[in-house]
């Protein structure tokens, strides 16, 4: 019903206005513009590339809170209710954790909006910057898009002025680039680094080379500390199996009594 309503106000507009003047129309194919645009498309990679990053980690803690769950299943007969609140307790942190970054990755305000934000809009502003200039320049009363909701009927291709956009946008590029040679040449050699400034770069070095090994060393530590839990459950799991075997063949020894 907007899109009705829209396209009678405007039809209405151009009517009423018809015999003061001529009215001015145009349209562009924003995919197709933005498809065309090369630093557009590099910023669409590298935002999928994080997107399956961050699925990807999503669905490996979804699977390791399934195996848990499967353990606890088979395992509850023989835990204890203290072994198995904190079993349960232990899915159930990990689940909220797991929903913890789901929305930090994919929530109103998460990392992907804040990533397309960051990447694409530059690019989307540069396209709109195009289109004011070339609007202003030739007079365009209104420029319309041609892959948005707003129901085109018909258009007449030489109406289309997406590849003066596209073209616009080199242009623009070409300028950069020569502003940022021009600037590189007029950039005077850089001069031979005193005794000081050697001194200095070579304790700024130092210090980053320390930061790094402090790093590694940290997460060797973090390493060995996960190493250890895992062999303590696997040393609980084999004890669990242990007193389950204990408690088969004690029946089994009972129920030959019996017999």
């Amino acid at each position: 019903m907007k899109k009705i309503f829209l396209l009678v106000f405007l039809t209405l507009s151009v009517s009423v206005s018809w015999s003061q003047r001529n009215q001015l129309i145009a349209y562009i194919d924003m995919e197709y513009i933005l498809e065309n645009v090369p630093e557009y498309l590099e910023a669409q990679n590298t935002l999928d590339g994080k997107v399956a990053k961050w699925r990807k980690k999503l669905d490996e803690q979804a699977r390791h809170i399934e195996i848990l769950k499967t353990d606890l299943a088979n395992e509850k007969a023989i835990l204890t209710k203290d072994l198995i609140e904190e079993k349960e307790e232990e899915i159930s942190l990990k689940q909220i954790e797991l929903r913890r970054l789901e929305s930090l990755y994919f929530g109103p305000n998460g990392d992907m909006f804040s990533v397309r934000k960051q990447l694409v809009k530059p690019i989307q502003d540069q396209v709109y910057n195009a289109i004011q200039s070339i609007s202003k320049r030739k007079k365009y009363d209104f420029v319309f898009d041609k892959s948005t909701d707003l129901v085109m009927l018909y258009s007449n291709k030489k109406y289309d002025i997406s590849d003066l956009v596209l073209a616009t946008i080199d242009r623009s590029r070409l300028i950069g680039e020569k502003d940022k040679k021009r600037q590189e040449k007029m950039l005077t050699p850089k001069k031979e680094l005193t005794d000081r400034q050697k001194e200095l770069i070579s304790k700024k070095e130092d210090a980053q080379a320390k930061k790094i090994a402090d790093v590694e060393a940290k997460k060797k530590l973090i390493a060995e500390k996960r190493e250890k839990l895992l062999q303590q459950r696997e040393e609980k799991r084999e004890l669990l199996r242990a007193k389950k075997e204990a408690l088969r063949k004690k029946k089994e020894a009972q129920k030959e009594e019996q017999e």
